[in-house]
């Protein structure tokens, strides 16, 4: 019951593998709370178990997030606290909360968030990449041709980015970004704080070699370094790089074998041709 205390959604990071990340604001929030929302309560409870926390739990997921949104307005209208964890990590990141936090925030009520367990940062800090700025894209679409034209994008970047895969889709995942651009510095960081915890560091090309009959297991986070550093052209340079490009194409040749031949005519440099190429349709 709310016993006359003001409602509060509380988004609550639990552990991603190990148990003792959690930390003893989370616990005492856990404790206090009128009910906890579970991406998978079957998961959470094995957590509230092990630290001996009793309180009702309402699953909250992908599919019913809409609905639970309205349940949460009337529950923390009424007093409630409501924590919200996903199966692991911080809730709403890559994972359901995004919903109730809008929700919350339009019906005027109070919303906070705890500082907790990422599989996220744990693998920027750990990857060696430059960290001073990063991209962070979540998971890739599941079909093939959406997940190109991500990683095209993705790979143009000048960051450092990170996104989340899952086992099963890797290694389609590694075989697409290597041949868009093979010798990119790369890193697989998996089962972050678990027993099997793997951290892998090579080139996109080496990994999809690497993963290209055996995925791995567990939970994983793909990481790859910013697109070269390239002078950028003036504006004129871009129209001209791109009707180059355009009237390869129309010659029969692959737009990476375009891009190629447009750079080398434009005296620019044919590494990263094709991602300078997206760049300018942009």
């Amino acid at each position: 019951m709310a016993d006359g205390r003001s409602g509060r959604l509380i988004l609550c990071p639990t552990p991603v593998g190990n148990l003792e990340d959690i930390t003893l604001r989370a616990l005492r929030a856990l404790r206090e709370a009128d009910v906890v929302f579970a991406e998978d309560t079957r998961r959470t409870r094995v957590l509230l178990d092990h630290f001996e926390i009793h309180v009702p739990l309402r699953s909250c997921h992908d599919h019913n997030e809409a609905e639970r949104a309205a349940e949460l307005v009337t529950r923390l209208a009424a007093g409630e606290r409501v924590v919200a964890v996903s199966d692991a990590g911080t809730p709403g990141l890559a994972d359901p909360g995004y919903r109730l936090v809008a929700a919350a925030i339009a019906a005027g009520l109070e919303v906070t968030a705890l500082p907790g367990p990422s599989a996220l940062l744990p693998a920027l800090t750990l990857s060696g990449l430059p960290t001073d700025s990063f991209c962070f894209v979540g998971f890739l679409p599941r079909r093939p041709g959406e997940r190109r034209q991500a990683l095209a994008r993705a790979l143009a970047l000048p960051h450092t980015v990170a996104a989340y895969e899952a086992p099963h889709r890797l290694a389609a995942t590694l075989r697409a970004a290597a041949e868009l651009d093979p010798d990119r510095p790369a890193v697989l960081v998996r089962e972050l704080s678990k027993v099997h915890e793997e951290v892998v560091r090579a080139t996109l090309a080496e990994l999809a070699q690497r993963y290209a009959s055996e995925p791995p297991r567990g939970e994983i986070t793909l990481l790859w370094g910013p697109a070269p550093a390239a002078a950028p052209p003036c504006p004129a340079e871009v129209v001209d790089f791109a009707d180059a490009v355009a009237r390869g194409l129309a010659a029969g040749l692959s737009p990476r074998q375009a891009a190629r031949q447009a750079a080398r005519a434009a005296g620019l440099p044919e590494r990263g041709a094709y991602d300078r190429w997206l760049a300018s349709r942009d």
